[in-house]
């Protein structure tokens, strides 16, 4: 596939379901825990293990859809029917999770998470192993990710909104309100998103496939020194934003004695992402993909902390801080999502399989990860240092505790994660040569693919001619 194969309308277009697909994935993280601990009545404990636990199951069936994925083909192609299923099955858990019906308990919250995950990890997987197979362009690939994630950062945003409007013309109060209503955007937008990308842009044909058996390719999955670093990085970046994302609202709240403003200046935090997105991107197709990703965590790791010596009680402080910090936001995930699709180059050109599904089902599975221990860990932390989700119930130091979990952490783990990618091997020049050698194999074969045919044309030809 050469560079520009995918049109600016077509990738528009491909881009929209990350819509709604990050405004579901946002509140997961950021409303629904603490929607469940307070407004419904559960324990931090008992919500902080439900959440881990649905999503370390959640981590299980990555592997397996996306195997499925790779192989369960339709007359669409690869990828476009797994999303239209995943479509009513994110649409019902929706509804069940940020509208309760009937009594909330414990099974209750466990049971809806598990059905919405498997709806998540078919739409995830498929979208991201699609993207991938658009192009086979280094630089084009950072840029239809980057197009993902700023349509990913929007819906983040835009989702944000709702409860900003609600809280404020509320006085601050009306979180069950705020919930619905990002539920019924997801509702709305995800078969309308979905409906316009099946329908605009296609899905190109793929190389042919070498049979290769379970116990080989797991071996060759092992081996694979790339693959590993790539999901050793997803793991560390997807930890950080899940600590601040779990904590967010309390730090805000609590800590920062801003409860009225919380959603407005997560806003500002992902409209910050949003921005950033582009200069990142340009910055990749100047120095790199890996270098690009290693310098966005040094900066997040070093802006974070600042909130540190802001004053309390300051909205525009904190103001300042979100839009510091957010900047580096989208980087980690649309760089090492295009940094995959090189991978997979690599695994094309070892094996003669194209197992996109399988690879992003991978990265999908350590993201999971990631966000499953912040929430796991964090709470019952918050339970362990006394923190109680109440105005003026925390004495002094036990915000103070919450404050340097909220930054402590993230930044160890954003530094970690950008010492694994800064002198990552995969370069430009090294992917463009893998390219070269797949487009010969692929030549060789369609030259034998012709002689073969020849030879049997001109055995057709002397079998049917009249004998003399």
């Amino acid at each position: 596939m050469a560079k520009g194969r995918i049109s600016r309308g077509q990738l528009a277009a491909f881009a929209l379901p990350s819509i709604p697909i990050s405004a579901l994935g946002l509140p997961i993280v950021v409303y629904l825990p603490p929607f469940y601990a307070e407004d419904m009545g559960l324990s931090l404990s008992l919500v902080g293990w439900i959440f881990m636990i649905a999503r370390f199951w959640d981590v299980f069936t990555d592997p397996v859809l996306g195997t499925v994925s790779d192989r369960i083909h339709s007359p669409w192609g690869r990828r476009r029917h797994w999303i239209v299923i995943s479509t009513p099955i994110l649409m019902f858990s929706a509804w069940m999770l940020f509208m309760p019906q009937g009594e909330v308990t414990g099974l209750y919250l466990f049971g809806w998470m598990v059905v919405l995950y498997v709806g998540w990890t078919l739409i995830t997987i498929s979208h991201m192993s699609w993207g991938a197979e658009l192009s086979q362009d280094y630089d084009e690939r950072s840029s239809i990710q980057g197009w993902r994630e700023f349509a990913l950062i929007f819906g983040s945003f835009t989702v944000l909104a709702l409860p900003a409007l609600v809280e404020f013309a509320a006085d601050g109060t009306g979180r069950s309100d705020s919930v619905a209503a990002m539920g019924w955007f997801v509702i709305i937008l995800l078969p309308l998103t979905v409906g316009i990308a099946v329908w605009a842009v296609p899905e190109f044909k793929g190389v042919p496939q070498a049979a290769i058996n379970w116990m080989e390719s797991g071996r060759l999955l092992l081996k694979n020194t790339l693959l590993r670093r790539v999901l050793l990085a997803d793991l560390l970046v997807g930890v950080a934003p899940g600590i601040t994302g779990s904590l967010y609202i309390f730090f805000a709240s609590y800590v920062m004695d801003l409860p009225k403003w919380a959603s407005l200046l997560l806003l500002v935090y992902f409209v910050a992402g949003f921005v950033g997105v582009p200069i990142w991107l340009r910055m990749s197709h100047r120095f790199g993909k890996h270098r690009t990703l290693a310098t966005a965590m040094f900066y997040g790791a070093i802006a974070l902390p600042l909130v540190v010596f802001m004053p309390r009680g300051e909205f525009w402080w904190l103001f300042f801080g979100n839009v510091l910090y957010g900047i580096a936001y989208g980087a980690g995930s649309f760089l090492l999502r295009a940094i995959m699709a090189d991978v997979c180059d690599k695994d094309l050109l070892e094996t003669g399989q194209q197992r996109t599904g399988l690879y992003y089902s991978l990265l999908t599975m350590t993201n999971k990860i990631g966000f499953a221990l912040s929430v796991g860990i964090t709470y019952p932390i918050l339970d362990l240092i006394g923190f109680v989700a109440e105005p003026g119930a925390n004495s002094p130091e036990t915000l103070d505790q919450l404050l340097a979990l909220y930054v402590g952490m993230p930044a160890l783990f954003m530094l970690a994660a950008g010492l694994v990618m800064w002198n990552y091997p995969l370069t430009k020049a090294a992917q463009e040569e893998m390219r070269r050698q797949l487009a010969d194999r692929h030549h060789d074969h369609e030259t034998a693919a012709d002689a073969a045919a020849a030879v049997s044309a001109v055995a057709t030809t002397i079998h049917d001619r009249p004998a003399d």
